[in-house]
């Protein structure tokens, strides 16, 4: 279609539909002509057609896009090409410099692309593409608007060095990145600082739009520097704030002249909010540059310079009442705790006044708790790491933290409890509501106020009771405002809070007895709280302080309750005045009761349900306390009396959502770890405990046989199916498994399949029962090892084949997905039997030949089943969602191990199918991914060899087994190119890449070498002949040192050898290619 664009009229209207279109048909027509466009042999003279006649932005944004994937691909275009498209666009830019920006910056991406891949091309011994800088010169000689674009190249091609293309290889980008590290970034840099330093010397107009454009992306420019990812960590940018900026030493001088610094502490200053932030987002950088940097004396001065930024910042306050700066500020301060001491930052000479404005700007922050809770992570991150290193500090000078520290918490405090009557009057938005935040704040300020303590828990102390006493009058008042009631109970909720994150905080600092008891004090509040909240229940309650209290138990659990704390702790002796409470057995009472009145008065408040359910799943996990909480009434009351009526979230309802019934699997795991403690044999007990289950089963057996209620029992068959799944995932004794696997087969397993059989294109319901398969076929603890003469294993076995046969079957029937509708309703529940699958046939407890020799074909039926889902799979789903991968290549790894006679006898599509995934799996950077592939791999190999080497002396009786090797054998003579391209991949892992599981590599590469030796060969002349002649010789040692002394076998001993080798020709190899970089790229992938 798009080939016979013959005039520009229709190539504009098909851009406007593409980028500004409201008709999606008109835009996806649009969309499939442009592609076409792009593979076209005309693409180049249409998108010049759109630069230079195009009346539209559009249609140049178009131009450039098209250019852009132009020169991206694998195959590139020839040199001169490339010459000319770049020396067109750079022509192009100058001489239409007021362009729209978005034009501007595609076409200035096409250029940093064109010099990124083409950066080791030598034309007449030059290299061709880096005479960029230069022609940038020529463009900041110019106007303004010519000096913008100039520095917007410099800043783009900076961007595209550091940015790592996952679809090339890593070493390609590391050695190309190296390079422009090494030769230019440093002079981009230096030219950057020294037009910040003009910027400053002259008189700013800062109403004039230009000037304003170029400091901006001036700016942008030095980040990108600073930015620059300089030793190849590629750090994850989630982890802002322990960055380390890696400067080289040869940047060392630039560091430590004052002025670097002062140039951006004075740009600040001087510039508008917009402008001023990007200043102090370089400054952070400077303040993450490495420590080994400099010297000691260095070091101090650097760290002088900053603090004394610092302190200027925070005497001239006006330019943080912008979020931008104040968001980089608070940054700016965290990084400095994180590359410096607090022994080094009490050494400068302004530390005092500077730590005494910190605190007021904490302080000052906190207050205004509405503004920036993002910002606020950083401010306390500085206070909680400082806290943390006083017991560290060397120095004799004084940290003054026992000064600030109470302060900070109390500011803390105070800000949260007065935001209550606020939030509450003004209907705004409760900070309490965003539970990540509020959580991640607490957890810092733990350390925080473990700082001179006392000073904090009396604070508490009197706020606590303060408030108690309020919410007891406004109980017993008959006209108590229920704003009045909300404002209190809100202050009580970030009360309980705060009392559970100090409780906590006692891990993670330095405790005295005296501390205990102040715990002590602050917890006896709590616990009469609780008291008081559960007697008004279920008429008076509120979801925000329960969620509070039960922080503050999981608090309270982690610090004083547990198999390692002496049961002396001084906690208990005010708990033991006021509440009886002498030791952690009585706490574990108090908790039980707790959980088992939240089960019952909270059932339709989710967030209390699941939040009482993880409390219980964390008390239930060590063996000591479950011998404890065994004996507790309220464990035995739930042990007998799991059922709706005392615990309604375990109703059916139409009121809840199916999603809430996730919580039901996290409740039957503590219950039944329970159940086990003292269960032994007991089958009777373990009867009685399955009773609510049973009945449930036969209500959906009867209502089956009679075809009515359907929905109900779906809502039925999946709350059971989350229950059986927690109970299975805890049984991991042979004895208990059986009682379970007897209680299920023959009459309730039946009953699954046929829920699978009518509702397989509703996820809701085939999701938990498919997982619930797949936890009953982990042979955990070797549970599933039945005795000699139980046929368990095998009927296990055969239901699981029943239900994923079914499953497969029916999913394959629902036609083409939405791509957002693929894996939710279709590839989610392949990977879960994929999965079980997995589990059963390494799970060493069915004997698969039993199948083929009593003709039973359940087995026969899995392996087609997985055929069927997997090729109704496009090859790039499996790599990009990663429980598929994580649960396909696994379970292929086991098929090749142990049933290579299922994969020599799939037809020839479906074998190249899965041998195309297991050559795309070696190239991923998930390491169970790309070790599982070097497995299935290895097997494979390993297989043909050994036929290969029978050849000719092999008797009758294997008939069979030659004439399924023979057929693989004969297809890979057809396509020789699949272990080809392996032995590519595998070689250029070895020898370019950052190969983490080596040895899972080796594997399989001795036996391609062996059965490829020509190619292996082939493969290792192209490498060595593009090198340099010095290296040509060393390279060729290094292939000769790799075979010495391996045989023409794959014994183990043999493989060891070459093993060995590998890792010593690895390390020799990447020796001598560490180079000059004047080696050509394609040097760096055997597989072009």
């Amino acid at each position: 279609m798009a080939l016979h664009f013959q005039n520009l009229a229709e190539l504009e209207a098909l851009c406007t539909h593409l980028y500004v279109g409201t008709d999606l048909a008109q835009r996806i027509e649009a969309e499939k002509a442009l592609l076409e466009l792009i593979d076209s042999p005309e693409c180049l003279s249409k998108c010049q057609l759109l630069l230079e006649q195009g009346t539209t932005s559009y249609a140049q944004l178009l131009a450039a896009t098209c250019l852009s994937k132009l020169v991206s691909r694998v195959s590139p275009l020839p040199v001169e090409q490339r010459i000319d498209i770049r020396n067109y666009i750079l022509n192009y830019v100058a001489s239409q410099p007021k362009l729209a920006p978005y034009v501007i910056q595609a076409l200035i991406q096409v250029i940093a692309k064109i010099t990124k891949l083409g950066w080791f091309e030598v034309q007449k011994d030059e290299f061709v593409f880096r005479e960029i800088i230069a022609d940038v010169k020529k463009f900041l000689q110019g106007t303004v608007e010519h000096c913008i674009i100039g520095v917007i190249i410099l800043s783009e091609l900076t961007q595209e060095m550091n940015l790592v293309d996952y679809s090339r290889p890593s070493a390609k980008h590391r050695k190309i990145a190296t390079s422009f590290r090494d030769t230019s970034l440093k002079d981009i840099f230096i030219l950057a600082c020294s037009l910040l330093k003009e910027v400053l010397a002259k008189p700013l107009n800062l109403q004039d739009q230009c000037q304003q454009n170029l400091v901006m992306q001036v700016l942008k420019l030095v980040l990108n520097c600073l930015s620059f990812d300089f030793i190849g960590s590629s750090a994850d940018e989630s982890a802002d704030d322990l960055c380390t900026v890696q400067i080289p030493t040869t940047w060392r001088t630039i560091f430590l002249e004052p002025e670097t610094l002062d140039l951006f502490f004075n740009l600040y200053h001087s510039l508008p909010p917009l402008l001023s932030q990007l200043a102090l987002s370089c400054l952070v950088q400077f303040a993450s540059t490495r420590r080994s940097l400099f010297s000691s004396p260095e070091r101090a001065k650097y760290l002088g310079n900053l603090i004394k930024g610092v302190k200027r910042i925070l005497e001239n306050p006006q330019g943080l009442s912008d979020p931008g700066n104040y968001h980089e500020f608070c940054r700016f301060l965290a990084r400095l705790k994180t590359n410096y001491q607090l022994g080094e930052l009490v050494m400068v000479k302004d530390y005092p006044e500077v730590i005494r404005l910190i605190a007021n700007f904490t302080i000052t922050s906190l207050q205004h708790w509405e503004f920036a809770p993002n910002s606020v992570y950083y401010l306390l991150t500085l206070w909680q790491r400082m806290v943390a290193s006083v017991p560290f500090v060397k120095s004799t000078e004084p940290h003054l933290l026992d000064t600030y520290a109470p302060e900070i918490t109390k500011a803390f405090i105070t800000s949260r409890l007065e935001s209550v009557a606020i939030v509450v009057r003004d209907h705004l938005d409760d900070p309490l509501d965003d539970s990540a935040t509020v959580f991640q704040q607490l957890e810092q300020l733990c350390t925080v106020s473990r700082c001179e303590y006392e000073k904090t828990c009396a604070l508490l102390v009197q706020l606590f009771d303060q408030n108690a006493q309020n919410y007891q009058k406004l109980l017993h008042s008959a006209s108590g405002l229920t704003v009045d009631m909300a404002v209190q109970e809100g202050r009580l909720a970030w009360l309980v809070y705060l009392v559970g994150t100090v409780v906590g905080g006692r891990l993670t600092y330095t405790s005295t007895d005296e501390h205990d008891a102040m715990d002590g004090e602050l917890s006896c509040r709590v616990f009469q709280l609780i008291s008081l909240m559960d007697t008004g229940l279920p008429q008076r309650s509120n979801e925000k302080i329960e969620l509070a209290i039960l922080w503050f138990l999981d608090q309270f659990r982690k610090t004083y309750v547990g198999d390692q704390l002496q049961r002396t702790s001084k906690v208990y002796t005010r708990m033991s005045e006021v509440l009886g409470i002498t030791d952690d057995n009585h706490v574990l009472e108090t908790f039980m009761t707790k959980i088992v009145t939240n089960l019952k008065y909270w059932g339709r408040c989710e967030p209390v349900i699941s939040r009482t359910l993880q409390f219980l799943n964390d008390l239930s996990v060590g063996y000591i306390l479950l011998k404890k909480l065994v004996k507790i009434d309220a464990v035995k009351f739930m042990l007998k009396n799991h059922t709706s009526e005392h615990f309604p979230f375990l109703g059916i309802n139409d009121n809840c959502s199916l999603s809430d019934f996730r919580c039901r699997t996290t409740f039957y795991t503590a219950l039944t770890r329970l159940l086990m403690v003292d269960l032994g044999e007991d089958e009777d007990e373990f009867e009685n405990f399955m009773l609510p289950l049973t009945v449930s089963f036969e209500t959906v057996l009867q209502i089956f046989n009679n075809n009515f209620k359907q929905e109900e029992v779906k809502r039925m068959l999946i709350g059971l199916a989350r229950d059986l799944r927690g109970i299975a995932f805890a049984l991991n004794t042979k004895t208990s498994y059986t009682m379970l696997f007897d209680w299920m087969y023959p009459t309730y397993l039946p009953i699954l399949q046929r829920a699978i059989e009518r509702w397989y294109g509703e996820p809701a319901c085939t999701t938990p029962i498919l997982k619930l398969l797949a936890e009953l076929m982990q042979n955990r603890s070797q549970r599933l090892n039945f005795d000699v003469s139980s046929p368990n294993g095998i009927l296990l076995f055969r239901e699981a084949s029943k239900m994923i046969c079914t499953y497969g079957n029916q999913i394959l029937s629902l036609g083409s997905l939405s791509k957002d509708q693929m894996y939710p309703m279709k590839l989610k529940g392949i990977s879960i039997c994929y999965s079980a699958l997995k589990s059963a046939l390494c799970g060493n407890y069915v004997s698969f030949g039993v199948f083929k020799l009593y003709g039973d074909n359940h087995f026969d039926n899995a392996l087609q089943a997985f055929v069927k889902m997997l090729l109704s799979v496009p090859h790039s789903d499996l790599l990009q969602y990663r429980k598929l991968s994580q649960s396909y290549y696994p379970l292929l790894e086991c098929l090749t191990q142990d049933h290579m006679s299922f994969i020599t006898n799939l037809e020839p599509p479906v074998l190249l199918y899965v041998l195309t995934s297991v050559s795309e799996g070696l190239t991923t950077l998930d390491t169970v991914v790309s070790s599982s592939c070097c497995t299935s791999l290895d097997c494979i190999v390993t297989y043909l060899y050994k036929h290969i080497a029978k050849e000719g002396k092999k008797p009758l009786r294997c008939r069979e087994a030659a004439q399924a090797a023979q057929r693989l054998l004969h297809f890979m003579q057809q396509n020789p190119d699949v272990l080809q391209q392996m032995m590519s991949v595998l070689m250029n892992t070895i020898v370019f890449e950052d190969c983490r599981n080596q040895w899972s590599v080796s594997r399989p590469l001795l036996g391609l070498i062996l059965l490829n030796e020509k190619y292996f060969s082939e493969l290792r002349a192209s490498l060595i002949s593009s090198q340099s002649l010095p290296k040509q010789e060393v390279l060729a040692q290094c292939f000769q040192n790799l075979m010495e002394g391996v045989e023409q076998n794959l014994s183990i001993k043999n493989r060891d050898r070459f093993t060995q080798n590998l890792s010593v020709f690895r390390r020799d190899v990447a020796e001598a290619l560490r180079c000059d970089g004047s080696t050509e790229a394609c040097s760096l992938d055997m597989m072009s």
